[in-house]
């Protein structure tokens, strides 16, 4: 990611699923909008978590629909993280989309671990989907949280031992906040 003043950062959402939060959203989010075409989301999906050396066709109906995907996602993530009930149609897009069949893994003779031929943006988007489940679901689902800054909204999960993550990124959001912290403690001594 790159800071308000053109510094790159390192933001860890803690699952494939909130990674694909960065490239837009819903509403006001729209415009950090960066999937504009099926190449934007096979370049998404090369700097993921997901292992190299996927070979991806992306068409332009599976582009709409990874739009619509990562924005039920987003309100997902954001009810989740401020304890609101999830929405019931924003649950379907995305079991919708897990219910495709998702990216295929394979074993090669060496060891190695590579993707079968002719993945989708279909596949990825059921990847991706599953993966949404599995958190939404599993033992990490209450610690879906939103950046404590004012002026940030990315969501993440706080896997930190304690559970008390309250920045998306510390030398970016939460630097600031002890800089601001630090400057009005020194005004009103």
């Amino acid at each position: 990611m790159v800071s308000y003043d053109g510094k790159p950062y390192r933001f860890d959402p803690g699952a494939l699923c909130l990674e694909l939060l960065t490239t837009g959203g819903p509403g006001a989010f729209a415009r950090y909008e960066v999937l504009h075409e099926p190449a934007d989301l096979v370049a998404w999906a090369a700097r993921s978590r997901l292992p190299d050396g996927l070979d991806l066709t992306v068409s332009g109906a599976e582009l709409e629909r990874a739009r619509a995907v990562r924005d039920a996602l987003f309100l997902l993530a954001a009810d989740r993280a401020h304890s609101r009930p999830l929405d019931a149609g924003h649950v379907e897009v995305v079991n919708a989309a897990a219910a495709a069949p998702p990216l295929v893994a394979r074993l090669l003779a060496d060891g190695t671990r590579a993707w079968a031929q002719g993945a989708t943006g279909t596949g990825l988007l059921s990847t991706v989907a599953r993966d949404a489940v599995d958190l939404f679901t599993g033992p990490y689902a209450e610690r879906v949280r939103e950046c404590g800054a004012h002026d940030c909204s990315l969501l993440f999960v706080d896997t930190s031992r304690p559970g008390r993550r309250r920045w998306c990124a510390m030398e970016h959001c939460g630097n600031r906040a002890k800089v601001r912290a630090h400057r009005a403690r020194g005004r009103t001594a």
